[in-house]
């Protein structure tokens, strides 16, 4: 492969775009890495060896692709474009150990395709150049289908990778923090900026790594139920938690009622819910939980 010339490239990822005549579309939010460094990089963040099987999301024209491919026993890449077939199949035509599905993820069984081509991959990985505005949605479906997977590696708009790891008392951490940190351990290891992209994004990116737990921090008695009082705790973040919870709850409990259980969690309401750990939070959740379910 030393002399292979990569997609990543300016020159290549723009003959490719004009051999193919493709345009791109805003709406998928569609930027192209091509700084072949910034993948390499990547890979080795993601921690991927020849024993790792890859679910890649939006391969574009293949860039991450190609390297991932490198280095892995074998990538499935999800793309929703279906544009981009007959371009996959050219540019990353040398590799035997890609295959390509063309639809949406976000309604995808991956379970299905983890039995069907991991069922003896120890070592799975999920690597992805997200796009901006689709970002969360994804995560989530990931973190919530509970796959049988080492680590998450996103790349994504360095704003979403800084909320997913922020900590309490944060200005960026909130109920996304939370729920990325419940599933994983959450560390951004690079920052990316946005003159690697073609074309060039407003923003500049973050590549984030989400080392799956073998267990919660916390035991919830409840998941949803759990992360609907996050939820409801930063619903107005100037508030305090108690008047938040008073609005979440009110046609479900008495305003006296409310305030008991936050007492008896051990937490003050006059707090805003930015200032909570996750543990203080399990608390909060398991004592509603116990009053609406007595």
């Amino acid at each position: 492969m030393k002399n292979r010339k990569y997609i990543a490239t300016p020159s290549r990822t723009k003959e490719i775009l004009a051999t193919h005549d493709f345009s791109f579309k805003k709406s998928l939010g569609q930027n192209f890495l091509i700084d072949v460094n910034v993948l390499k990089n990547i890979v080795k963040h993601a921690g991927i060896s020849n024993e790792s099987g890859v679910i890649e999301i939006g391969p574009g024209i293949g860039s991450l692709t190609e390297q991932l491919a490198i280095h892995a026993k074998k990538v499935i890449a999800y793309e929703i474009d279906q544009r981009l077939e007959p371009l996959l199949a050219e540019t990353l035509q040398a590799y035997e150990n890609i295959e390509l599905i063309f639809t949406d993820i976000l309604e995808a069984n991956i379970h299905e395709v983890v039995k069907k081509h991991f069922s003896h991959v120890a070592d799975i990985h999920i690597v992805a150049n997200l796009p901006y505005y689709i970002t969360t949605p994804i995560i989530m479906k990931l973190l919530e289908d509970k796959l049988p997977i080492t680590r998450l590696t996103m790349m994504t708009q360095k704003e979403v990778a800084v909320r997913m790891s922020a900590l309490p008392s944060d200005k960026d951490y909130g109920s996304l923090s939370i729920a990325v940190q419940y599933y994983t351990k959450a560390k951004t290891v690079m920052d990316v900026s946005r003159h690697v992209f073609m074309p060039k994004p407003n923003v500049d990116s973050a590549v984030l790594t989400l080392t799956v737990r073998e267990k919660p921090p916390v035991e919830v008695i409840d998941e949803p139920y759990f992360f609907a009082i996050v939820r409801a705790s930063f619903a107005q973040r100037r508030k305090t938690l108690r008047n938040n919870l008073i609005s979440y709850f009110k046609d479900r409990l008495p305003r006296k009622v409310i305030t008991n259980t936050i007492q008896r969690a051990g937490i003050d309401g006059q707090r805003r819910g930015e200032t909570l750990t996750i543990q203080e939070f399990a608390m909060l959740a398991n004592a509603f939980y116990h009053i609406e379910h007595r």
